[in-house]
């Protein structure tokens, strides 16, 4: 299964953007998914993870209130909502896919088979 990540762009702080991670080559049903980020000069951070199934999801506490994943199984796609963006939530996101049976909590980024490219979001202050 292969994933392609889109929809960063220039916002401005405060605004909403929602990316989408879409899955091709396969179904994404059977997988659980995860968004990480990476700013310049960081190290790639986990920021969200969803069920297989979708009904439990993962925050990292930055983001917590402000982000919603979420996922359509039907259109083989994931999003990540992002609320009250800040200039700090500037980076390269990434969407990546692991098995089912390992916890949409783990941030392991090994357990993890299939990356997306990423996708660049920049919040101006």
């Amino acid at each position: 299964v292969q994933l392609q990540a889109c929809g960063g762009v220039l916002v401005q702080t405060g605004d909403s953007l929602k990316l989408s991670c879409a899955a091709y080559g396969g179904t994404l049903s059977t997988y659980s998914v995860g968004w990480f980020r990476q700013a310049p000069g960081m190290e790639r951070e986990y920021v969200a993870g969803i069920s297989y199934s979708g009904r439990s999801t993962y925050y990292e506490d930055s983001v917590e209130d402000r982000f919603t994943i979420s996922r359509d199984n039907a259109k083989n796609t994931v999003y990540l909502q992002m609320n009250s963006l800040k200039p700090e939530d500037t980076a390269i996101y990434y969407c990546a896919l692991r098995p089912a049976s390992y916890s949409y909590r783990l941030s392991y980024e090994r357990s993890f088979g299939s990356w997306g490219q990423g996708t660049l979001v920049t919040v101006s202050s």
